[in-house]
């Protein structure tokens, strides 16, 4: 027969190490609950410090704006978190220093390259304003309203934009001229035909003339007459002319052709006349004291004076070539009558004589004459005695 196990009728108690497991096991579960539980509120914790901490910044650069997000204390920060390129004359609307607020702003203004030129120097220069002007004026450049600013003061600054400044100038110069006095001719039929005499002298007068002259950078560069005042007005000068006439020989006998050597007597209606000349196939023209015969009109200097001094007169003067016949000799003109040589042309050479007469027409209408004798008689015109 075999031996019958008895059974244990109760559970064995647990021995020190036993008990010692169990109560370890169980606390370390609390302990890493306990753990669990205080760094997840620290993670929460720290959330909410860092959600806190984090702002919304308002950054415009060059006039675009755009919103971030940032942690940092201060626009040094903000700047470096960004990585945003601050340039050596752009400019910030805070110091690097100061702190960022919720809701903050940042502004920075790019500077741009620009040359300027004023006063016969160049420059570039760096500068954040916004128009021509604003450099302008940043460059304490003083302006006067006459200068001329190129571009426009108002207009907007571009990179490499080059501004001009001419400066510009503007004076009025006095300057005065005489005026000529106008030659007034009057007949006087007691004086005798061929003399002169001076009733006014006449005297010059004073016209002044004001003009404006406009200068750029020292360089004149245009001038305009802005006032003409005739400050002292010209007195005409009168002449007499005698008209007087003496009866004149229509006739002309000649007793024989006369040499340069000495004089040869000519009969003149029973006349005797000393000529020391005679001259053939003498070429006849006429001309007027008016602009088509001597380029100046009534009024201008020197008008219907010849140019021996004397003034013209229809029946007396005539121009000749003085190598030929000798300003101030008397002649006769075949079929014309008693001349006196009183004025020269630069047409008039040789045996060439100009007669003249008061009417332009009359002078036009005369045409040129060929074939004509011409006797030269002396400074002295011969007279009945």
């Amino acid at each position: 027969m075999g031996v019958i196990p008895t059974e244990e009728t109760h559970v064995p108690r647990p021995t020190g190490k036993l008990f010692a497991l169990r109560w370890k096991h169980e606390h370390l579960r609390a302990a890493l609950l306990g753990a669990i539980l205080v760094f997840a509120i620290t993670i929460m914790f720290m959330s909410l410090l860092q959600k806190a901490a984090t702002k919304n910044i308002t950054f415009i650069d060059n006039g675009i704006s755009k919103m971030f997000e940032t942690q940092s204390p201060n626009v040094l920060g903000f700047i470096e978190e960004q990585g945003i390129h601050v340039g050596p004359h752009d400019r910030l609307s805070l110091s690097l220093t100061d702190s960022l607020e919720e809701g903050g702003q940042l502004v920075i203004d790019r500077a741009v390259g620009v040359t300027v030129r004023a006063d016969g120097n160049q420059k570039v220069t760096y500068t954040t304003e916004d128009t021509v002007g604003g450099v302008i004026s940043s460059l304490a450049i003083k302006l006067s309203d006459e200068d001329r600013i190129t571009p426009a003061l108002g207009s907007p600054l571009k990179e490499g934009m080059t501004v001009s400044v001419v400066r510009v100038r503007k004076e009025v110069v006095e300057t005065k001229y005489p005026i000529d006095f106008k030659v007034v001719q009057k007949k006087n039929e007691e004086l005798e035909e061929g003399k002169l005499k001076v009733v006014n002298a006449g005297k010059k007068g004073l016209v002044v003339f004001k003009t404006e002259k406009v200068y750029e950078d020292g360089k004149l560069v245009s001038q305009e007459m802005i006032e003409k005042t005739v400050a002292q007005p010209a007195v005409q000068k009168i002449v007499a002319i005698g008209t007087k006439k003496k009866p004149e020989v229509a006739t002309l006998s000649y007793s024989g052709p006369p040499t340069s050597a000495e004089a040869r007597v000519v009969k003149l209606n029973g006349q005797s006349v000393k000529v020391k000349r005679l001259l053939n196939n003498v070429t006849l023209t006429a001309y007027s004291a008016g602009f088509a015969s001597t380029g100046k009109s009534e009024g201008d200097h020197g008008y219907g004076v010849t140019s021996s001094g004397a003034v013209v007169r229809e029946g007396r003067t005539i121009a000749v070539d003085p190598k030929v016949i000798p300003i101030g000799w008397w002649v006769y003109i075949e079929g014309i009558g008693f001349r006196r040589a009183e004025d020269t042309g630069g047409a008039v050479k040789g045996k060439k004589i100009d007669v003249y007469y008061e009417s332009e027409s009359r002078a036009n209408k005369f045409g040129m004459k060929r074939g004509y004798k011409v006797y030269v008689i002396g400074p002295v015109k011969p007279s009945a005695d």
